[in-house]
């Protein structure tokens, strides 16, 4: 299989430098689909040479370093963290990466590098287990919603929601006239300041 790596944007770099973050890799696992052995150590050393790569270019860019599990645990951090100024760390907290309740656990896996880092949970959401494209690890209710919401609050933590797309599980909403399904309705309405999460 080959692969391209398409920038997709329109613009003119000079004028208008349109990245705001580099994320270096979107999930990394070594526990699935027989992709080997990679050591923490091992990652963070590519992370670090993907940083000075991308510093040739741009000297000031924020790079995105996520951890394994599929961006999910970012536990090395606490012994060994990426050597690097500048960074973010990333997670991707779907709702059945842990049992409830999820918090304490949370704290363990991601939540503590954001007392000493930027953590920016690039991928979040849900959706009800009969909703279209339902699928571990991402199948639950609005219980997900205030609880991961209430935590970023309390921790500082950026997240942005998975997916802008009809078709992408879990969905912000249904179809192109942008009907929003479950995590749609409660994404929007967190994002406009109409929720209040009970205390």
């Amino acid at each position: 299989m080959y692969v391209i790596m398409d920038w997709h944007s329109i613009g003119n770099l000079k004028d208008e430098p349109a990245v705001a973050l580099y994320e270096l890799f979107n999930e990394s696992t070594v526990t699935a689909l027989g992709v080997g052995n990679c050591t923490w150590t091992e990652w963070k050393a590519l992370q670090e040479q993907i940083i000075d790569t991308v510093r040739t270019y741009n000297p000031n860019a924020v790079c995105l370093c996520a951890g394994f599990n599929w961006a999910y645990d970012l536990t090395p951090v606490a012994t060994e963290p990426v050597a690097r100024e500048n960074i973010a760390y990333v997670s991707h907290p779907y709702p059945m990466k842990r049992d409830q309740p999820w918090e304490e656990q949370w704290e363990k896996d991601f939540g503590f590098v954001a007392d000493t880092y930027p953590v920016i949970c690039t991928e979040i959401g849900y959706c009800l287990a009969d909703e279209p494209g339902a699928h571990i690890p991402v199948m639950s209710t609005d219980v997900y919603g205030e609880h991961i919401t209430k935590y970023f609050e309390k921790k500082g933590i950026s997240f942005t929601v998975w997916c802008f797309d009809p078709n992408w599980a879990p969905m912000l909403f249904s179809d192109w006239d942008f009907t929003p399904t479950t995590q749609g309705r409660f994404f929007k309405a967190y994002l406009q300041g109409k929720l209040y999460l009970s205390e």
